[in-house]
């Protein structure tokens, strides 16, 4: 059975949130200059943090910069045509801190890349999520028939 990345995303913030600590300014700041408001969801910070894991876990080695043009965003400009804008440098730059900070990332160059990668454990850890999920829809599967 195959994961959706939804699910993971959810099974993965849920293991960070003990981890990560969601600094004060988080409650106000906007994701990007192309959203209007805020996140309404109180665990979007962990959310956010699970879905860098994992887009760095695809993608790695990769940094800030790229992070902030992959969660960037069509800026509604009134009467002027739409603009892509990136997202926010201090959010995503924050928790890649503190990922590296509980071990879960690590600085590596690969060529002529040069970024964050997953450790060991990061990996260990997504791995984990996605089984529990795949055995979780088993038995909900099984209990139907």
């Amino acid at each position: 059975m195959s994961v959706t990345k939804q699910e993971l995303i959810s099974a993965v913030s849920k293991e960070l949130k003990p981890m990560l600590r969601k600094p004060e300014w988080a409650d106000f700041v906007k994701t990007g200059a192309h959203k209007e408001k805020p996140p309404v969801d109180p665990d979007w910070w962990y959310m956010r943090a699970a879905s860098i894991v994992l887009k760095v876990n695809d993608l790695g080695p990769i940094g800030v910069s790229k992070l902030r043009t992959k969660y960037g965003g069509r800026k509604n400009r009134g009467v002027a045509p739409d603009k892509f804008c990136r997202a926010s440098g201090k959010v995503i730059r924050t928790l890649l801190q503190q990922l590296e900070k509980e071990g879960l990332l690590k600085q590596e160059a690969k060529g002529v890349h040069k970024g964050r990668v997953l450790t060991p454990k990061a990996k260990s850890m997504v791995i984990k999520a996605s089984k529990q999920i795949a055995i979780s829809k088993a038995k909900k599967g099984g209990d139907a028939q």
